[in-house]
């Protein structure tokens, strides 16, 4: 009776697998019914047949992991000498550690590019960057990294000198540029229409024209007087005339 008490607080104690063993509602009967028959403990026998199986069972799962473990793991070859009846618990969990790292180092390893992505990447870069040979790819690599700084430190500059904000793109910098562009060319034209005195076109051409005709001769007048009267500057062709007076 001490026996089969024994094994009946185990099955009700709360480490039972609630699988293999039930609690049943009412408090625990006395080992004898009033007519002298036994009682209590006739859940043992199905409890530790039900128990009995899981370990079979146990048995059977540790068999299929070992197939599995040998299709993925192939180099962790069975122990031969190993020819232990009794599977634990551990054994198992040490099997399936090791299926679920080699999964993960696999998943690790195809998010790696493989060599025909590589070689795909290259011919795509000469073809973008025509480069003819692939001794040619590192140096034109190195000069588009070059240029890519200079263009990166001219925007940078423009956006500084123009006032801009830095993530304004490209586009606006050129947009900006050009209309700069447009106001000094609008000042020159009005600069050069007060110096000539007159805002038609036909005129300023024709004015252009006589500044063509006069100009040379009097620079070369003016070379003459500077060479008779041996001075250097055209302010003193004045003074010098009215000494000779």
């Amino acid at each position: 009776l001490k026996v089969l008490s024994r094994i009946d607080s185990v099955l009700r104690s709360p480490r039972a697998p609630p699988l293999i063993y039930r609690r049943s509602k009412g408090p625990v009967q006395s080992c004898l019914k009033e007519n002298g028959q036994e009682c209590g403990f006739e859940h043992l026998p199905l409890a530790i047949e039900m128990w009995a199986d899981q370990l079979m069972a146990l048995k059977d799962l540790h068999k299929s992991l070992k197939k599995l473990s040998l299709e993925l793991l192939p180099w962790h070859a069975e122990d031969p000498q190993d020819k232990r009846e009794s599977i634990r618990v551990e054994d198992l969990q040490f099997t399936v550690d090791a299926i679920l790292e080699e999964i993960e180092n696999r998943e690790k390893n195809s998010q790696k590019p493989s060599l025909p992505t590589l070689s795909a990447i290259v011919s795509h870069f000469q073809k973008l960057f025509d480069v003819s040979s692939l001794n040619g790819v590192y140096p034109r690599m190195n000069e588009v990294y070059t240029k890519l700084g200079e263009m990166t430190n001219a925007m940078r500059n423009l956006h500084e000198l123009l006032e801009l904000d830095s993530s304004a793109p490209p586009t606006v910098v050129v947009n900006t540029v050009g209309k700069l562009c447009d106001i000094i060319n609008k000042n020159v034209s009005k600069q050069v229409q007060q110096l000539l005195g007159t805002q038609d076109i036909h005129r300023i051409i024709n004015k252009l024209e006589e500044h063509d005709c006069f100009f040379p001769p009097f620079q070369a007048l003016i070379q003459d007087l500077l060479c008779l009267l041996e001075i250097r500057n055209l302010e003193d062709i004045l003074p010098t005339v009215r000494n000779l007076k």
